[in-house]
């Protein structure tokens, strides 16, 4: 769901829309208006998303499945998606409103490099933070300023904009870094292992399909990793990399035009026909079935 899939979406919407979305070929933001998701909706999740998004929850709630696990995101809640978050919307309340931005591929960030605040720097695929009415306003101000600035004249003043969303990105890492040391305290050896296995296996699922190599980039025995995995989360190790495939597998089928052969080729299939077979076990329909829903 890059700049140029949204700007498809919404484009023969604007005339309804324009005073909630602003969009040019570096960032775009959205104010409050649930049409717009809704719009979203309506072009079959999942999604892959490509770009930094930072927002919101000013009201209502949504179930999301983000990164495959289900999120609860009520009013209240700062969010942050991060390149190659996949995600699923799964109910969106009708008095949903968000506020928030997304920064595209080619937006200059402005971190010299080395830099960039560390919850944004790769490691961190999300995270959502419920947090004070002052922390939201915080947020929420330097959000203001931004739709005043990209609003006030024809001139996009990149400097400023960019100082804005420097301002931001270091709020978000501040109050994320701030409840990240107040969970770990509390979390579990196994949760964590159980955390890192599903960002590596949202990451690496279309190369690597063997619970293997997981292990071995955790430096734990396969079958330490499996029971914890297991006992953790109630669901094997080998369902989480197979749920992870399908819905990469799903996002190509929908969202490109790349055929069958070319999919199971980038997946790491051995070939397109154990590629079907394989989707057609897990999903009950073939690719092209799919395809065509």
């Amino acid at each position: 769901m890059d700049v140029f899939r949204m700007r498809d979406i919404l484009t023969p919407h604007l005339s309804q829309i324009r005073e909630y979305v602003y969009m040019n070929s570096e960032l775009a933001m959205v104010r409050g208006d649930h049409t717009v998701f809704s719009l979203l909706m309506r072009h079959r999740p999942p999604f892959t998303i490509n770009d930094h998004r930072l927002g919101i929850i000013m009201s209502g709630e949504a179930e999301i499945n983000i990164n495959l696990q289900d999120r609860h995101l009520k009013s209240g809640t700062l969010v942050y998606i991060g390149p190659g978050t996949i995600i699923h919307p799964k109910h969106l309340s009708a008095d949903l409103r968000i506020f928030g931005m997304g920064l595209f591929s080619n937006f200059p960030m402005p971190f010299a490099q080395g830099q960039m605040p560390s919850a944004f720097n790769g490691q961190v695929r999300d995270f959502q933070l419920p947090v004070s009415e002052a922390d939201i306003a915080t947020a929420q101000h330097i959000l203001d300023t931004i739709w005043q600035m990209v609003h006030a004249t024809n001139d996009y003043h990149r400097p400023t904009i960019t100082a804005l969303v420097a301002a931001q990105m270091h709020h978000y890492d501040h109050l994320f870094y701030q409840q990240a040391d107040q969970l770990a305290s509390s979390r579990s050896r196994e949760q964590t292992i159980f955390d890192r296995f599903l960002q590596l296996v949202t990451q690496h699922c279309a190369e690597h399909h063997q619970i293997g190599y997981y292990a071995d980039r955790m430096c734990l025995t396969e079958r330490y990793l499996t029971t914890v995995i297991r006992q953790t989360s109630g669901t094997t190790a080998k369902d989480w990399i197979d749920r992870a495939l399908i819905t990469r597998i799903k996002i190509e089928l929908r969202h490109t035009d790349k055929s069958a052969a070319q999919i199971a080729d980038e997946m790491h299939f051995a070939n397109p026909s154990f590629f079907s077979k394989y989707f057609r076990r897990l999903t009950g329909m073939t690719p092209g079935e799919y395809k065509r829903v």
